[in-house]
């Protein structure tokens, strides 16, 4: 009888330590929810912040802007229109879907092309201003 309550009670211990563990430093999260996001970009972390992560996002991974909606990391769209024209360091920016426009025509990276809105119909694309987005630099 002691014997199937010791099995019983490691048996438990051992689900309840699974069920609780840390996902990647998040708490309260379900592991789908981290999965998915990084799915979303390839298997590369979802940036949060003004800049998208050095050396590894891509244009038009998503990330989570700085109002905490959803955006995309594109070429020079916080260097332009805020105050500090280094922000980011010359990585690519997370910019709010809010603020930026987009080509379902015109494809980058499988995804429709979207740049920063710059003001007067103009469109942030790295250290350039362009005027429609078929100007926009694609790789």
């Amino acid at each position: 009888m002691q014997l199937q309550f010791i099995t019983l009670l490691v048996g438990l211990v051992a689900v309840s330590s699974a069920a609780v563990a840390d996902v990647e430093g998040v708490r309260n999260v379900a592991r789908d929810s981290i999965v998915i996001s990084r799915q979303a970009n390839g298997n590369r972390p979802t940036p949060s912040g003004a800049c998208c992560v050095a050396s590894t996002s891509l244009k038009q991974d998503t990330c989570t802007a700085t109002d905490g909606t959803q955006g995309r990391c594109v070429p020079g769209g916080n260097n332009l229109a805020d105050e500090n024209p280094l922000e980011g360091g010359g990585t690519l920016s997370c910019v709010a879907q809010s603020k930026l426009t987009c080509d379902a025509a015109i494809i980058e990276r499988g995804k429709s092309l979207c740049r920063a809105n710059a003001g007067n119909g103009k469109f942030i694309d790295g250290a350039q201003t362009i005027s429609s987005l078929s100007q926009a630099k694609v790789n």
